[in-house]
């Protein structure tokens, strides 16, 4: 099958590999002329403008979005719908927010070019493994471009999920469930450091044993025990902990939907909390301890376990 991906990326390229090895033909265009070249290697068709891959692929063109979220999503989407055909159809990859995707769906449907959400998950190891693929938009759209999917994903790892905005929903939630995760795993790895067993624990072969029939194992402790065996106490890494918003806006709309989600919620605040290097909260918590009950201010953090924080 004919496909074009647009946006080169550590996913992009990946998934361009993935689909060239699956037989498909591959037409690809990225602002970088040298990721460009690099996928021209591997056998797909470089382009130099969104016009010069319209004009490449044959009707009814599908083409594959696959840049960052937000502003670049929604333009590269729009400017696409106008040199687009009826009957042809836009593959949104990306973690574009669901409503965003609603409405581009629309715009789009006034030209007779369908928008499909996909929300992909899989990061850099897609290549090897596959994309788990939770595709939203209209069925017989979907259904003629399930070579596509079934190339990408591994065995049982694409799942047609409704209708325009469904793709991207369950992404979204799947990325907040994530988050949780994350901050579980984080957390039991610093109380087993910070305890008197700490210094004789291997973390990295914790990692592994947990995920011999435990009942938390995962494809996380893999990577966890991955990071420790480079780096046993994490000395390299800075706990700076970014968001692209996909936990925000799950987050969000469990408000909207009225269903408590509050360990997410936390997850989202904890990741806001490690970009700090000083939290004025707390420093308005000390002050105002300070002023109740005369407890002591600290200019230095207290160090675990030296009684400072008592009371």
């Amino acid at each position: 099958m004919q496909i074009a991906m647009i946006g080169l990326g550590k996913m992009g390229a990946n998934m361009v590999e993935r689909l060239l090895e699956g037989g498909h033909s591959v037409v690809v265009y990225d602002r970088s002329a040298d990721a460009v070249k690099a996928s021209v290697g591997n056998g797909a068709t470089g382009c130099a403008t969104l016009e010069e891959v319209v004009k490449a692929l044959k009707p009814p063109r599908a083409v594959w979005v696959m840049v960052p979220s937000g502003p670049p999503t929604i333009q590269t989407i729009d400017k696409l719908g106008d040199l687009l055909s009826p009957g042809d159809a836009v593959i949104d990859g990306g973690n574009s927010y669901w409503r965003d995707g609603q409405e581009q769906a629309k715009r789009l449907k006034a030209n007779g070019v369908d928008l499909i959400d996909a929300g992909t998950s899989g990061g850099v190891w897609g290549l090897k493994v596959g994309y788990c693929l939770m595709v939203g938009g209209e069925a017989a759209t979907c259904k003629r471009l399930e070579p596509i999917f079934l190339t990408l994903a591994p065995k049982d790892g694409y799942l047609y999920v409704g209708p325009p905005g469904a793709g991207h929903f369950v992404k979204m939630v799947h990325n907040g469930i994530e988050y949780a995760m994350l901050q579980a795993y984080g957390e039991g790895f610093e109380m087993i450091r910070a305890s008197e067993f700490g210094d004789g624990v291997d973390l990295g072969k914790l990692a592994h044993l947990w995920n011999q029939g435990s009942v938390i194992r995962s494809w996380l402790l893999e990577l966890a025990e991955l990071a420790f065996q480079a780096d046993p106490k994490l000395e390299k890494i800075e706990g700076y902990v970014d968001d692209t918003g996909e936990g925000r806006w799950t987050v969000k709309d469990s408000i909207d939907l009225a269903v408590p989600a509050p360990t997410i919620a936390l997850s989202l605040m904890m990741r806001f909390r490690s970009r700090q290097q000083d939290s004025f909260s707390a420093k308005v918590i000390a002050a105002l301890r300070n002023q109740f009950g005369g407890h002591a201010v600290y200019a230095e953090p207290a160090a675990a376990g030296d009684g400072k924080a008592k009371g």
